[in-house]
């Protein structure tokens, strides 16, 4: 990191002050504040999958690619690339004159260190499958990267414009500390220090250069810095926001309809969030590995009024394993598989299976804390115990159930588990990470689903790969491995103040702030 930006440093910890829910924050006139409801997991893209890291990357790295406003793929560092006639090479050509944050190049040698360290063998990016069956990164010249594939992967150009592709310098190799205090990237934003839980101190990188994001700034973002708050109290939220401490943040899901009408404050709700609400199962033990049960759960929960009632119209149903935009997506087709509201049938389900009225069903709900979670879960419990399945919620935060979940799967004895798990994708190659052998927490898998997830991943005419990736839900929904409820909206609602000019929120839930300015 450069002198100038320790110096940054050194100046915004002396003037700031530790952030919990009832403290203030502090912060220079040209520093954005973006309040949230909680923190990264890692600041290494290969060792989280939550959202909430995900966006923070997006701001410190670059990716090959980058997504029009459609979601759609297009150029960025990578100005081109060609495809060989049978799928099997990329070779990927790059923008001159990118620059890390510690002043080095940014060449084919850092994309070839990055996806050298995704597919290691000894600590592995979590989401490596999404990288598909690259045997080999080659660079050609400082300038042009090519990628060997064992098959074809259909999904390799959409993944390169996602942030689980960040682009890491080769220098972070000596930082021992990289990925919990320290991060060199590439991206309009300097990483200047993370207080775990606390907050993220980000510093313009004056460098940057965009070829192809969604920001109209070509160049470094307009504000000096950009400070990532974690505040877990909604109210707590609202009232920075309304003293003007915090620019941007989620405001209490209850407050949303009066913050319209008031005009006080611009609500911004994101939309293409490719995210996914569904439940699964810890099928490892009973009596979730049993299908009765899973599909019992299905039929008892009303996603629908469940949503309705906590979140209005800010959240659809959702009948399919993946969002609403994502390729495949169809929502006639994936009802009549999707088990659909009957508690009837899940009552005779679970008699079938010995349980009733004097002998429910115990289980773990696992969910994770934000937004009115805790109540949609309250909706869900009631509707569940109407059909004598009786369910125990646990809250935590996203890093947590990823990793309860994990465990859970690992278990094969004890309480019965569910989940009530968020994924957002770009693309339906989600559900290869989910359930292919051996699945992304080690759940259920099966030779068969897996045979299926691997053509959905070389079919190269759209048509074939749209029914395979449909006969992918099918079996999915019937086998009750993966129930969707919700594509949420509530979850990512921005409320803005009047004086931040430029606040955008691209494809996939990811923030902009290159081009804010700050009036007033």
């Amino acid at each position: 990191m450069k002198p100038n930006s320790r110096n940054w440093a050194r100046k915004v910890v002396s003037t700031a002050v530790v952030l919990c829910s009832m403290s203030t924050i502090s912060a220079h006139a040209d520093d954005i504040v973006w309040a949230r409801y909680g923190d990264i997991d890692s600041l290494d893209p290969h060792k989280a999958t939550s959202t909430l890291s995900l966006q923070v990357w997006s701001l410190v790295y670059d990716t090959l690619l980058a997504t029009d406003a459609s979601g759609s793929p297009q150029p960025h560092i990578a100005k081109s690339w060609e495809t060989s006639d049978d799928g099997t090479q990329y070779t990927l050509a790059l923008e001159e004159g990118v620059m890390c944050h510690d002043g080095t190049p940014l060449d084919a040698n850092d994309v070839k260190y990055t996806i050298d360290r995704a597919l290691s063998e000894d600590s592995p990016s979590l989401t490596k499958s999404s990288w598909g069956p690259i045997s080999a990164a080659e660079v050609v010249d400082p300038l042009t990267i090519k990628l060997s594939l064992e098959t074809p992967f259909v999904a390799l150009v959409p993944f390169l414009a996602d942030s689980f592709s960040s682009i890491i310098c080769d220098s972070n190799e000596s930082v021992e500390s990289f990925g919990t205090d320290a991060a060199i990237g590439s991206g309009p934003w300097k990483l200047v220090s993370w207080t775990k839980g606390d907050r993220i101190v980000l510093a313009k990188n004056p460098e940057y250069k965009n070829f192809g994001k969604l920001a109209n700034n070509p160049g470094a973002p307009h504000e000096d810095g950009l400070i990532i708050a974690v505040v877990p109290e909604p109210q707590s939220r609202l009232a920075a926001l309304k003293t003007g401490e915090v620019h941007i943040a989620e405001p209490p899901f209850d407050d949303v309809p009066m913050l319209k009408d008031s005009g006080e404050l611009d609500i911004v709700v994101a939309e293409n969030t490719g995210q996914n609400v569904f439940w699964e199962f810890a099928t490892s033990r009973l009596p979730f590995s049993d299908k009765r049960a899973r599909l019992a759960v299905g039929h008892a929960t009303d996603a629908a009024l469940a949503i309705n009632l906590i979140y209005g119209d800010l959240s659809l149903p959702e009948a399919c394993p993946v969002s609403r935009g994502v390729f495949g997506n169809d929502q006639s087709f994936c009802e009549q598989y999707r088990p659909g509201y009957d508690p009837e049938k899940a009552i005779a389900l679970l008699a079938e299976m010995g349980y009733g009225p004097e002998n429910p069903l115990e289980t773990s709900m696992l969910v994770w804390t934000g937004g009115n979670r805790q109540k949609l879960a309250e909706v869900f419990q009631a509707q569940l115990a109407e059909v004598n399945i009786k369910a125990s919620i646990e809250i935590m935060d996203i890093g947590s159930l990823n990793a309860r979940v994990r465990q859970e799967n690992e278990n094969t004895e004890g309480k019965a588990s569910m989940d009530m798990m968020t994924w957002s994708w770009y693309d339906p190659d989600i559900l290869y990470a989910l359930w292919h052998s051996p699945g992304a927490y080690r759940g259920y898998t099966s030779p068969a689903l897996d045979e299926m997830l691997e053509q959905t991943r070389v079919l190269t005419d759209p048509d074939a790969r749209k029914a395979m990736v449909q006969e992918v839900f099918k079996y999915l929904l019937e086998n009750g491995v993966h129930i969707p409820l919700y594509t949420p909206g509530w979850e990512w609602v921005f409320a803005v103040r009047p004086e931040v000019e430029g606040f955008k929120v691209a494809p996939f839930v990811y923030p902009i702030f290159s081009d804010i300015k700050l009036g007033g």
